[in-house]
């Protein structure tokens, strides 16, 4: 059990048959009334978001869980298959606990997120940027880099992103796996 006092960004609680985390919170002391924490939550089971309100002080039972590194191995119609690097196990997880699978490259170190009671897996963390090469993109065109232009390309994973115009085909690039942007080239 824990109070509404030892909230923090991703803390896992059980409520309602399900296990959220907290993605962000805000501690609300209005002139009149009493205190409460404004909350929102993520279900790791559906992905859903809701806000819930909660009073200062309530008790809420949280879930232990556990980040477990894991490397990628391979994707088939199974799901994307991973091996746990402490006993080699491999273990299959279905795309939707996976946020940006595209950008999933074989041999990759991920953490898995396991309910600790149950040995479920909640969801697959991919580190903040991965390395990928660039397989397609059309060429720049000479003198067009006045503005901030940015271009399609296609990476090896097959992911999309969009890039800045002096970008080229055959380019090692840095994506940041949070929201799929490009971040810089890889020297």
């Amino acid at each position: 059990m824990a109070s509404t006092a030892d909230f923090k960004n991703g803390l896992c609680l059980e409520m309602n048959n399900d296990i959220y985390t907290i993605v962000e919170f805000q501690h609300v002391k209005p002139g009149k009334g009493a205190a409460f924490v404004r909350t929102k939550l993520k279900s790791l089971n559906t992905g859903k978001v809701l806000d819930r309100t909660f009073t200062a002080g309530e008790k809420v039972v949280t879930a232990r869980v556990e980040k477990r590194p894991h490397q990628f191995i391979y994707a088939d119609d199974m799901g994307y298959h991973f091996m746990d690097l402490d006993n080699f196990e491999q273990i299959p997880i279905q795309e939707k606990l996976i946020e940006r699978a595209n950008l999933l490259k074989e041999g990759q170190t991920v953490d898995i997120l396991v309910h600790a009671e149950t040995e479920t897996p909640l969801s697959v963390e991919l580190p903040p940027f991965v390395e990928l090469m660039i397989t397609y993109t059309e060429p720049g065109i000479k003198g067009d880099t006045a503005t901030n232009a940015m271009k399609p390309a296609t990476l090896e994973t097959g992911a999309t992103v969009m890039v800045p115009l002096f970008v080229e085909q055959d380019i090692l690039i840095k994506v940041d796996t949070r929201d799929g942007s490009y971040s810089e080239r890889v020297k």
